[in-house]
């Protein structure tokens, strides 16, 4: 016996039930359009369509660890561009106020904040932390073992200007302290500090953690106790609502980029 397949039968679909397996199909595809197009905090697939500028103001102290989260962020998302511009936290917060053009600002501490004006202020997470350091020059030829050497007047202080958050820590610790640093300079901001260290016209820098850690073998850090170090939290302010500012606030509170942050010699928040 010889069996054969049966033909599917065709049917015609009414037109109300066409028109609406339409509908639904485009429905779907749209939808998945959409789903695509929305950006992640970490990249990938899907993220290629955020465009955009992100301007970035930070602290001078992330330089290097801001440096390393455009150059990622970027590569994950092509069609935008972040333009980082780096100084003291209390400069950033005057320009801002002064109309500066800014879509994020990240600052070194809280209380540098103060200043900003709130009603630019969309949204404010803290992100990292940071304690004081003694750098010296990789030779030493201060003979700096602690922040008592500091008073000496053999030894050449460089500190941060006290308006400045690096500053005012700087006393607040020399305070804890009960010590009267030989201080021959103060610098407009961290690196300007650091940099008297690096160039050998100072025996001596208070600076941020993170700073000896970003020098590599430029200096030599010595450590501040921890009864007398001042630690400062650093927040990043968003001040715009597009699509490409909140996807790199959102990447720089990722897993991914807070450990970006911390290998540069951060804490955790």
């Amino acid at each position: 016996m010889s069996s054969r397949i049966p033909r599917p039968t065709t049917r015609r679909l009414a037109p109300a039930v066409a028109a609406t397996g339409l509908a639904a199909l485009l429905t779907a595809v749209l939808a998945a359009c959409g789903t695509s197009a929305t950006p992640s905090a970490g990249g990938g697939s899907g993220t290629t369509s955020l465009q955009g500028t992100v301007t970035v103001l930070a602290a001078a102290s992330l330089t290097e660890s801001f440096d390393q989260l455009k150059k990622d962020f970027e590569a994950a998302h092509p069609g935008v561009t972040v333009e980082t511009s780096y100084g003291s936290s209390a400069t950033l917060v005057q320009q801002v106020d002064n109309g500066a053009p800014a879509s994020v600002i990240a600052l070194a501490g809280t209380a540098a904040a103060e200043p900003l004006d709130k009603s630019m202020v969309k949204d404010t997470q803290t992100f990292a932390s940071n304690s004081l350091e003694i750098a010296v020059p990789p030779a030493n030829p201060g003979q700096v073992t602690s922040l008592a050497d500091l008073a000496k007047p053999t030894v050449k202080v460089v500190l941060c200007a006290d308006t400045v958050p690096c500053g005012k820590a700087a006393q607040a610790t020399f305070k804890k302290a009960r010590v009267v640093p030989n201080v021959v300079s103060k610098e407009v901001d961290v690196k300007a500090t650091l940099a008297k260290v690096k160039l050998a016209e100072a025996d001596a820098a208070v600076v941020y953690h993170s700073d000896v850690v970003a020098s590599k073998d430029a200096v030599k850090g010595i450590e501040i106790p921890s009864q007398l170090n001042t630690r400062l939290t650093y927040p990043v302010i968003t001040l715009t609502d597009d699509a490409a500012t909140k996807a790199f606030v959102a990447y720089l509170l990722s897993a991914k980029g807070l450990a970006t942050v911390q290998s540069f010699g951060f804490g955790a928040p």
